[in-house]
Order: structure tokens, then C-alpha cells, then sequence
């Protein structure tokens, strides 16, 4: 009875075991900078190039439009890898950044990502501050307020995705959610790409604006193919040629992570259900070792993966009818009609039995 009993408590170990090995996201690249002023230390993980530098706000960086005929780079210093090192996993992102720009006409902002060879203090005077005569492959999301014929622009008001050309494989109108890029208000985009499924979005609204359900822009790419097993940087860039366009970035963060390939990595927001539905309790258990368990196992963030383990658990410790944790309760919708009530069991059942 002893050995059997240990058994168990082994066998539950092993499970979480493998479970924190899951849960190991492990990001090779994360930062958040609110703004950029002297206390940020933002120059840690940050580097400015060209004619990129601090504003006179002290709390945002510049990174054209001191001048005509300007180009600069926002880049992080810590390179990046698609593919997982020791996991060999694929790995997403999400970036997020606020900027504005001045109110004329200019190549605009890009998000950038470039291989990590690529001589981030050198400038040819090409577009997006790279593009000059120098073949380089990248993968850009341009903020553009300029329509170059040459490319089939959309119009001087747009947002599109380049891969390794100037030539967007997917453009939106950014005219078409009544926004305008160069208006000189403060603007706010987030970037995604989702490694399992292969999904890259642009999502784009005024500053302080709840971030968009739908995205302006979505493409689909597999990045790890793209880059393989080379180091990229990513950065903010921009370059102007006979203009004055101002660009401003005001903040700034960025966060590798890799998941499970058979779980999604953007769970619902919980807050989404706040105020909603009723609280409905669940009468608690004081077995001591199956509530520690269950609270590390929650308490790593774990999803449906912990709430599966958590029940695992309490089967083969508790040798009892498994509980589900009040975090993860099902709530029943109002509109269905049901009425809600409390059950507590007194009895543990054994053999069919009460």
C-alpha cells in the first residue's frame, strides 16, 4: 500500500515536471520601454543610429526630420532567433509601438526586421533608410505617406507588408478606419506573428484606444524558413529625401515566446468575462499536497494545459471524484435560462457505492 501510494505522488511529480518543460517559453527577446527619458536606461537594450536621437521632450526619439534629406534606425542590440536554440520550437512575437508623424509628405515609418550582419550605422540613401543599392533580405511593415508610383502604391496613406522588396505583398488603406498617419496625432500599432500558424497581423488605432479586435492587415509567412538558424535585429527605421516629415517614437516593446505547437498562444483575455456572470464557488478540498500542486501549477500561467494537469492530479492523488479550480469554472450564460445552485458531495463514492 505504501509503494503503491508512492508510486502516485511520483507519477504526479513527473506530470507537473513535464509540465513546467512545457510551459518554458524561454524568450531570447524582451523589453518595454514607456518612454525614452534619461531614467528609461532604454541605451541598455537599445541603440539609436543615423540621425535618429533622444527629442526635446526627453521622453521620445526622433528618428527623422531634424532636416532634409535625413535617415535614422531604432534597433535592439539583442539579436533574435525564429527558431528556438535548445527546443528547436518555432518562436512568435509581439511588438508594440506608439509614434506620430509631422503633417507632409515622406517615406514614412517601418518595422524592420534584418539579418544581424547588416551594417546598422551605414546609410545609402535608399528607402526605409536600407534600400539603396545594397540587396538585403528583410521583412518590413511600412507606415507609408507617400505614393511611389514606382512600387504601385496604394495612395500617401497606407500601411503595407514588404518581404525582402519595396513592392508590399499586402497593403491596406489606412484611410479606410478613418485614421491618417502623418495627421501629427499620436498613433499606436501592434505587430504579431503567430509561429504555429503561420500568421503575421498589423494592427493600427489612435493612441490610448483599446487594441482592435480585427487586424488591418494579415499575411500569411513562415519565418523560421525565411531566416532558418540566422540571428535577426529588429528596429524602427525611416528615411526622408526632400522633405522635413518628422517621426517620433514615444514607446516601444517587443516579446519573443514559443509555445506548445498544439496550443494557441493568445488565450482570452479573462477580463473580457468581468461583471458578466455571476461567481459561482466551489466547495475547497484540504488535502494540503494537492492544493500546493495545483497553486504552482496555476499559478506559472498555465492555461487549459494546468487545468488539465490540476484535475490529473487530484485523480491520482485524491483517489476521489476530481474538482475543477474556481479560476476555471464553466459559466453559464443568463440568456440560457438555468438556475444556478450549490452542490456539495459529503461522501467520497467507492465502488459505485455512497
Amino acid at each position: 500500500m505504501v509503494a503503491f501510494s508512492s508510486s502516485r505522488y511520483l507519477l504526479a511529480f513527473l506530470l507537473f515536471n513535464l509540465y513546467l518543460k512545457l510551459m518554458d517559453a524561454d524568450p531570447n527577446l524582451t523589453f518595454y520601454f514607456k518612454n525614452f527619458g534619461k531614467d528609461s536606461n532604454f541605451e541598455s537594450q537599445l541603440a539609436l543610429f543615423g540621425d535618429a536621437k533622444v527629442g526635446r521632450d526627453n521622453s521620445s526619439v526622433q528618428i527623422s526630420g531634424s532636416g532634409v534629406s535625413t535617415a535614422g534606425r531604432f534597433v535592439c542590440k539583442k539579436p533574435l532567433n525564429l527558431v528556438h536554440e535548445k527546443s528547436r520550437k518555432m518562436v512568435s512575437f509581439s511588438n508594440y509601438f506608439a509614434f506620430s508623424m509631422s503633417g507632409v509628405n515622406g517615406d514614412g515609418l517601418a518595422f524592420v526586421m534584418l539579418p544581424s550582419q547588416f551594417p546598422l550605422s551605414v546609410f545609402d540613401g535608399g528607402e526605409m533608410g536600407f534600400l539603396g543599392e545594397r540587396e538585403v533580405k528583410f521583412l518590413a511593415v511600412e507606415f507609408d505617406t507617400f505614393k511611389n508610383e514606382k512600387h504601385g502604391d496604394l495612395n500617401g496613406n497606407h500601411v503595407g507588408i514588404d518581404v525582402g522588396s519595396p513592392v508590399s505583398v499586402k497593403v491596406s488603406n489606412v484611410s479606410s478606419i478613418n485614421l491618417v498617419l502623418n495627421g501629427g496625432e499620436k498613433l499606436q500599432s501592434w505587430i504579431d506573428y503567430e509561429a504555429n500558424s503561420k500568421r503575421f497581423e498589423v494592427r493600427l488605432s489612435k493612441f490610448g484606444e483599446s487594441r482592435p479586435l480585427h487586424p488591418l492587415l494579415t499575411y500569411s509567412i513562415d519565418l523560421s524558413k525565411m531566416w532558418g538558424d540566422e540571428n535577426v535585429v529588429v528596429g524602427l527605421s525611416s528615411s526622408s529625401t526632400n522633405t522635413s516629415q518628422k517621426i517620433s517614437v514615444h514607446s516601444w516593446s517587443f516579446k519573443s515566446r514559443i509555445m506548445p505547437q498544439w496550443m494557441h498562444s493568445q488565450p482570452l483575455d479573462p477580463q473580457h468575462f468581468v461583471g458578466k456572470e455571476e461567481e459561482m464557488k466551489v466547495r475547497k478540498r484540504s488535502d494540503c499536497t494537492l492544493r500546493v500542486l495545483s497553486a504552482l501549477v496555476l499559478g506559472t500561467g498555465c492555461g487549459a494545459l494546468g487545468a488539465f494537469l490540476v484535475l490529473v492530479l487530484w485523480t491520482i492523488l485524491g483517489d476521489r471524484r476530481p474538482i475543477v479550480p474556481e479560476e476555471f469554472v464553466v459559466q453559464q450564460p443568463k440568456e440560457l435560462g438555468y438556475k444556478k445552485f450549490d452542490v456539495c458531495v459529503d461522501k467520497t463514492v467507492e465502488d459505485g457505492k455512497v
